[in-house]
């Protein structure tokens, strides 16, 4: 077992009192995975070499830090030990991933493969640090190359899209965002940016405002017209006007234009977020008509 003169390694021991060092700061720019053994515990002496045996094998990929919760108590609290062992992954100062008992190699080599960033995660990260800096063609490239590792990596998707977004690339900006896999944080972000490639979609397609705006003058009852002028006033951010011109095709048809302007309205509530203003006067409008 190594010792705390040895941090730069593999293993380390670690203490109440050098925790915070050594593994919430450390974790910030390596995964940390920490050990809560004590010498009498028969399961801890289990997987313990083999959790030294693949910190060793990973040269650098992550450290593991062995705490002895009979001498430091104070940490062991702190992170709710109740059995022994156990075992917790850090990231970024946080616990991102945990077991307990002595668990199979297999499952233990699993529990370190889903802690250390991927190539596509490091990629990922790039891309958003290039995007960050303004350097967003070489960040399309690093989500690019992210994506050719792991097709469905949330943060890639959705940087990708947001790229291909701000090039006007609104096809492949949707298909690219429609991609972030449900569930994950970043679906959330994503949504919003679906909602903006589908205003901006909608708007070049009709011809945009100018062409709406005639039509309308034209003919009061093209409906077609109301939702392309709609699609053009989201697209440039009056979103009041937008949601005037839905809700009007709403009033006025029973059949498709309907169906179409409710969920313009939809995506657009998502844009804004359940809090904004217009959601909230709006939202109840729409379900009035509708019900």
């Amino acid at each position: 077992m190594a010792t705390s003169d040895t941090i730069s390694s593999a293993v380390i021991e670690v203490s109440d009192r050098d925790f915070q060092q050594t593994v919430i700061e450390q974790s910030r720019r390596v995964p940390v995975v920490v050990d809560f053994w004590a010498p009498w515990c028969g399961p801890c002496r289990m997987i313990g070499p083999v959790l030294e045996r693949l910190a060793r094998e990973a040269n650098g990929a992550w450290i593991l830090a062995k705490l002895n919760v009979d001498h430091n108590p104070r940490t062991a609290s702190r992170y709710g030990i109740q059995g022994i062992p156990a075992v917790k992954g850090f990231r970024n100062g946080q616990v991102v991933s945990e077991f307990v008992g002595a668990v199979p190699e297999p499952q233990i080599r699993r529990f370190v493969d889903q802690l250390v960033p991927s190539a596509a995660d490091t990629m990922a990260a790039e891309g958003q640090r290039l995007e960050a800096k303004g350097n967003l063609a070489q960040a399309e490239t690093a989500y690019r190359h992210a994506l050719r590792g792991d097709a469905n990596h949330p943060a890639a998707l959705l940087g990708l899209g947001r790229m291909l977004f701000q090039q006007d690339q609104f096809d492949e900006a949707l298909a690219t965002l429609q991609r972030v896999p449900m569930g994950k944080p970043e679906r959330r972000e994503a949504e919003g940016w679906i909602a903006k490639a589908s205003f901006r979609q909608q708007a070049a397609l009709s011809g945009g405002e100018v062409e709406a705006r005639r039509k309308l003058a034209a003919n009061p009852d093209d409906l077609d017209a109301r939702l392309a002028l709609a699609a053009a006033m989201a697209a440039k951010g009056s979103n009041r006007e937008a949601l005037e011109g839905y809700l009007e095709v709403v009033r006025r048809d029973r059949g498709v234009f309907r169906q179409q302007a409710r969920q313009s309205m939809l995506n657009l509530f998502t844009l804004l977020g359940d809090e904004h203003e217009l959601t909230k006067e709006y939202r109840p409008q729409l379900a009035m008509l509708l019900f």
